[in-house]
C-alpha cells in the first residue's frame, strides 16, 4: 500500500506541474507572437482575444492530452507489476522472480502531429511503369530469341531515317574494380596507372577523342603520383571536354548490401575530391557493374544535382520486356513521391553485357569484329569465330555497313534517333596499342559514314553527357527534365539473373562476417564525424584551437576512404578474392583503429569540466575504447558512455568486471541499481574471473555520459542474477560460482515462459527455441516459431558460388538442441549458437518492447551449405514481405510460384517486415543478409553459406574462407491500432517510430569508454549533452561532417556539413512508452538553437555532395524538410 500511496502522490503531483505548465504556456502564447494564430488579424476587442486564446488552449490541451495519458501509462505500470515490496524498500524481487526497480520518475510523451502521420496513410503519385506490376505480368520464361539469345528479332525499314539521321555516340570506357581478382593497389600498379597514363598522352592526340572514367578511387592515387605537366595535360582534358568524370564517386557502389550512410558518404568523398583538385561537378551517372540496381541511386544522384544516369545489371526478361515496349528510357521517379520532384532520366542497357559483344547491337559475332583489341595477333579473341579486321580503304565501305546495320537496330528499342554505344570493358586501354586499334579503326569507320550522305548517319566519340545532351536537344526538352513521351518508373530492379534461372542473390549474403564488420565501422565513423566536429567547433568557441588535436582529421579521411573503398560491388558485396578479401579487412582494420582515437580524444576534450585543465598527449590516452564491455580498473574507475543517437536513450548497458562487489554511480553521485550475471566459459560452466554488470541509463543525444564504478561492500541496489540451466543430459551439470547461484532442473517437452514487463514469450521444451511471442497489451498470443534451416546446392554442372544461389530444392530443417539459461540467453550446438535477450527490467523504452537475437554460427566443417533462420507465425500475411533498400526506404515484395526458389530471395540491409491487419512482426538487422518469406506467415534470413566451388562468373574460387560470425538481430512484434485497420498501398509501406528508433538503437550501439588510471589523479568531469532542444523524432541526423580543407586535404575548414533525413512514420502501429520525448514539427527545424554552447555563423542549404550552394539563410531561420528527403546544410559553427 506504501508503494502504491508513493505512486499515487506521485502522479498526481506531476499531473498538477503538467496543469501548471500548461497554464504558464497558456500565458506565454499571449506574449508570443510566433504562437499566433496566422490567417488573419483579430480585432483588438476582448471577444477576439478571448476567443483566440480559447483557441489556442484547445491546441495546447491537444498536445498535452497525449503528455497526461503517457503519464498515466507511467504510474500505472508502476503499479502494476502486482508487487508489493515486503519492506517498502526497493529494489526487490518480486514473484515472478524479476526485479522491481526504483522508478526511473521522468515520464515521457509522445506528441507525433496528425498532419506527420498523413504522408504514410496518403495516396501516391502515380508511375506508368511500376516494377511490381511488370513482376504481375512477365511470364519469366526463356525461349530462344536468335542472335538476340534473350531477346527477338529486330526488323527496320532502310528509309526511317531518310528526315531525321541517325546520330551516333560511341563512348569508350574501362571498367576499373577497386579490389576483385586483384587487390586494389595491385590493380593500380599492374593496370590502372597504365590506362590513365596512356589516356593523357593518347586523347591529346586528337581532339575528336573522347574517353569516361568512373572511379576516383583510382583517378585520385593516379594524381597523387602523377608529375605536374601530367596533371595539367589531364586538367586540360577534363576542361576540354575530351574526359568526362561520370558519377564521381569514391567506388562504383554496390546497390544491394550498402548502407545509405554509406553511399551517400562514398559520393560526398569523391565529388569533393573533384571539386578540390579540378573544380569539376559530375552531370552523369553510370553504373555498369553493380549486380542489380536500387532506387535510392536515383533519389541520390538527384539531390547530388546529377541530371541522368545509366544502369546495365537488370534481369533478361526485363530487358526484353521493356525493350519490346521502347522504355529503356524513362524517368526514374521515388515510389513515395506524390510530385515529379526526385524523376531523373535513366537509361536502361539492353543486352547481356557492357562489354563490346553486346553494346554495338544485338547480335555479338558482329559486334565482337569491331572490338579491335581482338584483331588477330592478340591475346583475347572473339569466341564466335569471325575476327576483327582492320579497317583499310578495301574494305571501309562493308564495315561501315555492317556496323550501321547493328546500329540502326538497337536504336529501333529505343524513342529517340540518337543512340549510346560504349567502348570497352575491364581494364581495358591499358597498353597504348589498344588506344591506336580502336581509336584509329573507329575514326575511319565515321569519316567514312560521316562522308556518306545516304547513309544517313553522323557518327562520332563522344562522352557519356553528350549523348544524354543530344537526347534532350532533339525531344526540345531542358537538360535532366521529362522529354515528351517518355514514361515514369517507380520500383527497383532486383533480383538479377543474367540467364537461365541463375539468379545473384547469393551475394546477398556472402561473407557475412565483413557485411557486419562494415556496419560496425560505418557507426564509428559516423559517431567520429559528430563528436570531432563538435569538439573542434567547442575548442574554437574556447579559444583552444591550438591545444586540440586538430590533425585527427586525417584519421577520419583515412577512414571515409576506407569505408568507401568497401563499398565497391566486389567487396561488401562478398564476390572478390580471398587474399583481396583480407586487403579489405586489414584496411577496415587500421581503420577502426584510428577512428576509436578521434572518439577518445573528442570525448576526453568534451567531458572535461575545466577545460582549462585540458592536455592532450599523444602517447598517453586519456580514455579508451571497448565495445560493450570492460575490465573494471579497481580501485575506482570512470566510464564514458556515448550515445551516437539523435534522441535521447534510456537503455541496459553491460560491462564486464572482476569483482562481484560493484557500485555504479551517476555523476551527481545517485547509486543505480546493478544486475549482476555470469560470463559463461562453456554452455554450462561459469567464469570465476569476469562477470557482467548490467546497469539501466539514460543518455543524452548524441552526448558522453560520465559514470563512477567502485568496488564496494554489498550495496541493496546490487541484484544477484538467478540462474536456472535447463539440461537435456544427464550427465550435465552447473557449476555455480559464489556469489551467483545456479539451479538447474530436466528439461521437458512442456512449453515454458520467459516474462519481461512488455512481452511474455514461449520456448519450446524440447528444442529450446522460440515458440511464441505474447505483448502484455494484447490478449492474443502470436506464433512465431524459430526454426533453423539448411540449404544444399545442385548436383548439376551449375553450383551456388559467391554470386549464385542455386539451391537443391527446398530448405531441410536442421535440428537443433538448446540448453537454456536464466532469462536471456540460449546457448549451444554446432554450427549456430543463439543468444536471446529480453530486457527484463521493468523499464520502459525501445530495448524493452523488442527481443535481442544474436546467432553465433560456424559453418567451417559444413560441405555446400547454407544456413537459414525461418519465423513460421500465425501472421496472415498472404504473398506479401516487405524489405528495405539501404536502410532508406521499404519496398513492398510479392513472393512468385512462377519463380525459382532463389528469386524470391531479396537484399535486407537493415530490416523486412510481414503483416497483416492485427500485427506486424519486423526483423532488423545489424548486417546486410538475403531474406525472403516463401509462404505466408513465414519471413527466412540466410545467415551463411560455404561454397566449395566457383559458379564461373569471373571469381575462380569459391567461398570457404567463413569465419565464425555474430549475426545480430531484433525481432519487433507490433499491433495496428484498433480503428486503424488501414493496410499500406501496394506501392509505399513505412516504419512505425518504435520501428525507426529500434533500427537506430541496433546499429549505433552505445560505446563504453573507461578513462584510464592517472599518476595525477582524474580532473572533474561532467556529462557531455551537445542538444539545446530536443530534435523532432521524425528527423535522423545522418552526419554532421568537417568539410576539408581547400588548401590541405588532411585538414578541416571551419565549415560542418550537417545532413538530415526526415523519416516517414506510419502511426497505425501502437505506440508505447519510448523512454524519450518524442515530437514531430512539421518537418520544421531551428538549426541556431540546436547546439548547446556554440554560435551558428553560416546556415546554407547545399546539394548532397555539396558541391551546389544555394543562397545562405538567415542564421535564426528554420529550415524545413518534406517526409522522405535528405538535406544538406553547410554551418560555421564556433
Amino acid at each position: 500500500m506504501k508503494l502504491r500511496k508513493q505512486v499515487t502522490v506521485c502522479g498526481g503531483a506531476i499531473f498538477c506541474v503538467a496543469v501548471f505548465s500548461l497554464y504558464l504556456m497558456l500565458d506565454r502564447v499571449q506574449h508570443d507572437p510566433a504562437r499566433r494564430q496566422s490567417g488573419g488579424n483579430f480585432p483588438r476587442s476582448q471577444i477576439s482575444v478571448l476567443q483566440n486564446r480559447i483557441e489556442q488552449l484547445e491546441q495546447l490541451l491537444e498536445e498535452n492530452h497525449q503528455i497526461i495519458s503517457h503519464i498515466k501509462d507511467s504510474v500505472m505500470e508502476l503499479t502494476d507489476t502486482g508487487a508489493v515490496s515486503p519492506s517498502g524498500h526497493l529494489p526487490f524481487r518480486s514473484a515472478n522472480g524479476s526485479w522491481v526497480l526504483p522508478f526511473d520518475g521522468r515520464p515521457t510523451f509522445l506528441a507525433v502531429k496528425p498532419q506527420d502521420c498523413q504522408f504514410a496513410a496518403g495516396s501516391r503519385g502515380q508511375a506508368d511503369v511500376q516494377m511490381l506490376d511488370v513482376y504481375s505480368l512477365l511470364k519469366f520464361d526463356n525461349p530462344d530469341g536468335g542472335v538476340w539469345k534473350q531477346g527477338f528479332d529486330i526488323t527496320y525499314e532502310p528509309e526511317e531515317w531518310d528526315n531525321e539521321p541517325l546520330q551516333v555516340f560511341v563512348v569508350p570506357h574501362s571498367h576499373n574494380d577497386p579490389g576483385w581478382i586483384k587487390t586494389f593497389d595491385k590493380y593500380f600498379t599492374d593496370q590502372t596507372q597504365h590506362i590513365l597514363n596512356n589516356m593523357v598522352v593518347k586523347l591529346a592526340e586528337d581532339p575528336r577523342r573522347k574517353f569516361i572514367w568512373s572511379e576516383i578511387s583510382f583517378f585520385s592515387k593516379w594524381w597523387e603520383t602523377a608529375d605536374i605537366h601530367k596533371q595539367e595535360a589531364m586538367r586540360k582534358l577534363i576542361l576540354g571536354g575530351q574526359l568526362e568524370i561520370v558519377t564521381g564517386g569514391w567506388v562504383m557502389t554496390d546497390e544491394a548490401n550498402v548502407h545509405y550512410f554509406a553511399m551517400i558518404d562514398q559520393l560526398i568523398e569523391g565529388h569533393q575530391w573533384l571539386e578540390r583538385n579540378l573544380g569539376i561537378t559530375p552531370r552523369s551517372g553510370w553504373a555498369v557493374d553493380p549486380f542489380g540496381h536500387s532506387a535510392t541511386m536515383p533519389y541520390l544522384l538527384k539531390r547530388a544535382n546529377l541530371t541522368s544516369m545509366l544502369i546495365q545489371r537488370v534481369h533478361y526478361s526485363i530487358k526484353k520486356h521493356f525493350a519490346s515496349t521502347r522504355s529503356l528510357e524513362f524517368m526514374w521517379r521515388q515510389s513515395w513521391d506524390t510530385g515529379s520532384s526526385t524523376d531523373i532520366f535513366c537509361h536502361m542497357m539492353p543486352f547481356y553485357s557492357y562489354d563490346v559483344p553486346h553494346t554495338c547491337g544485338p547480335d555479338p559475332k558482329i559486334c565482337c569484329q569491331f572490338d579491335f583489341k581482338r584483331l588477330p595477333g592478340g591475346r583475347i579473341n572473339c569466341p564466335w569465330k569471325v575476327p576483327p579486321k582492320t579497317v583499310v580503304e578495301a574494305n571501309v565501305a562493308e564495315r561501315a555497313h555492317l556496323l550501321l546495320d547493328q546500329y540502326r537496330k538497337k536504336s529501333k528499342l529505343y524513342r529517340s534517333k540518337v543512340l549510346l554505344v560504349p567502348l570497352g570493358d575491364d581494364f581495358r586501354y591499358d597498353k597504348a596499342l589498344e588506344w591506336d586499334q580502336q581509336y584509329t579503326n573507329y575514326q575511319k569507320l565515321f569519316d567514312y559514314m560521316n562522308s556518306h550522305p545516304e547513309m544517313h548517319v553522323q557518327a562520332q566519340f563522344g562522352t557519356l553527357s553528350e549523348y544524354f545532351n543530344a537526347v534532350y536537344k532533339a525531344h526540345g526538352a531542358a537538360q535532366g527534365s521529362r522529354p515528351a513521351d517518355y514514361p515514369v518508373l517507380s520500383g527497383d530492379f532486383f533480383a538479377y539473373a543474367d540467364r537461365e534461372d541463375h539468379y545473384w542473390t547469393g551475394y546477398f549474403t556472402s561473407r557475412p562476417f565483413y557485411k557486419s564488420l562494415d556496419r560496425v565501422i560505418e557507426s564509428h565513423l559516423r559517431g567520429a564525424e559528430i563528436l570531432y566536429s563538435l569538439a573542434v567547433a567547442n575548442a574554437r568557441h574556447a579559444g583552444m584551437e591550438g591545444r586540440y588535436p586538430v590533425s585527427d582529421y586525417a584519421l577520419l579521411v583515412d577512414a571515409r576512404r576506407s569505408v568507401g573503398l568497401f563499398q565497391h560491388h566486389d567487396a561488401i558485396t562478398g564476390t572478390a578474392k580471398e587474399n583481396v578479401v583480407i586487403d579489405y579487412g586489414t584496411k577496415l582494420l587500421r581503420s577502426l583503429i584510428g577512428l576509436k582515437r578521434v572518439i577518445i580524444n573528442a570525448a576526453h576534450f568534451l567531458v572535461m569540466k575545466n577545460k582549462e585543465f585540458y592536455r592532450f598527449y599523444q602517447t598517453e590516452p586519456f580514455l579508451e575504447t571497448v565495445r560493450g564491455n570492460m575490465q573494471g580498473h579497481f580501485p575506482p574507475s570512470y566510464l564514458v558512455l556515448f550515445n551516437p543517437v539523435e534522441q535521447e536513450r534510456l537503455c541496459a548497458v553491460t560491462v564486464l568486471v572482476n569483482t562481484v562487489r560493484v557500485r555504479v554511480l551517476t555523476e551527481d553521485g545517485q547509486t543505480l541499481p546493478v544486475q549482476l550475471s555470469a560470463q559463461w566459459s562453456t554452455a554450462s560452466q561459469m567464469s570465476a574471473e569476469v562477470f557482467e554488470a548490467t546497469f539501466m541509463v539514460r543518455l543524452p543525444p548524441l552526448g558522453l555520459a560520465v559514470f563512477h564504478l567502485y568496488d564496494s561492500p554489498d550495496s541493496p541496489m546490487t541484484l544477484r542474477s538467478d540462474t536456472l540451466l535447463r539440461v537435456s543430459g544427464r550427465d550435465v551439470t552447473a557449476r555455480a560460482t559464489d556469489p551467483l547461484p545456479v539451479r538447474s532442473q530436466q528439461s521437458d517437452p512442456q512449453t515454458f515462459y520467459i516474462s519481461s514487463q512488455s512481452l511474455t514469450l514461449g520456448f519450446s521444451g524440447t528444442t529450446g527455441l522460440l515458440e511464441s511471442i505474447k505483448r502484455k497489451d494484447d490478449p492474443q498470443e502470436v506464433k512465431v516459431q524459430m526454426q533453423f534451416m539448411v540449404y544444399g546446392t545442385r548436383p548439376s554442372k551449375d553450383k551456388s558460388g559467391a554470386y549464385l544461389f542455386l539451391p537443391d530444392g527446398k530448405a531441410k530443417v536442421f535440428s537443433v538442441v538448446v540448453s537454456q539459461m536464466f532469462s536471456c540467453l540460449l546457448e549451444g550446438f554446432d554450427s549456430v549458437s543463439l543468444v536471446l535477450v529480453l530486457y527484463g527490467f521493468a523499464f520502459s523504452g525501445v530495448d524493452g518492447l523488442s527481443i535481442d537475437i544474436t546467432t553465433m554460427v560456424d559453418i567451417r566443417d559444413q560441405t555446400n551449405k547454407e544456413l537459414a533462420m525461418r519465423m513460421v507465425t500465425d501472421i496472415q500475411s498472404g504473398d506479401v514481405f516487405y524489405t528495405d533498400l539501404n536502410g532508406f526506404q521499404m519496398q513492398p515484395r510479392r513472393h512468385y510460384l512462377k519463380l525459382p526458389l532463389q528469386a524470391n530471395f531479396y537484399p535486407m540491409p537493415s530490416q523486412a517486415y510481414i503483416q497483416d491487419s492485427h500485427h506486424r512482426l519486423t526483423l532488423h538487422t545489424a548486417q546486410s543478409l538475403g531474406v525472403t518469406s516463401l509462404e505466408s506467415g513465414q519471413l527466412e534470413v540466410i545467415m551463411d553459406r560455404r561454397l566449395m566451388q566457383d559458379d564461373n562468373r569471373g571469381l575462380g574460387q569459391g567461398l570457404k574462407d567463413n569465419k565464425k560470425t555474430a549475426n545480430r538481430f531484433r525481432l519487433l512484434l507490433e499491433r495496428r491500432s484498433t480503428g486503424n485497420k488501414m493496410m499500406d498501398s501496394a506501392t509505399n509501406s513505412f516504419p512505425s517510430i518504435l520501428s525507426h528508433m529500434t533500427n537506430a538503437f541496433l546499429n549505433h550501439e552505445v560505446l563504453a569508454l573507461p578513462v584510464l588510471p592517472k599518476r595525477r589523479g582524474i580532473p572533474p568531469l561532467q556529462t557531455f549533452a551537445p542538444l539545446k532542444s530536443i530534435l523532432p523524432c521524425d528527423f535522423h541526423l545522418l552526419n554532421l561532417r568537417s568539410i576539408q580543407s581547400q588548401q590541405d586535404p588532411h585538414s578541416p575548414s571551419p565549415y560542418t556539413a550537417l545532413i538530415l533525413h526526415r523519416l516517414v512514420l506510419d502511426c497505425g502501429l501502437e505506440a508505447q512508452n519510448l523512454g524519450f520525448n518524442c515530437t514531430t514539427t512539421q518537418g520544421q527545424l531551428n538549426v541556431s538553437g540546436l547546439f548547446k554552447n556554440l554560435d551558428l555563423q553560416l546556415l546554407q542549404p547545399m546539394s548532397l555532395t555539396l558541391m551546389h550552394s544555394s543562397t545562405p539563410l538567415a542564421n535564426d531561420s528554420s529550415i524545413s524538410l518534406d517526409p522522405m528527403e535528405i538535406s544538406a546544410f553547410k554551418l560555421k559553427l564556433r
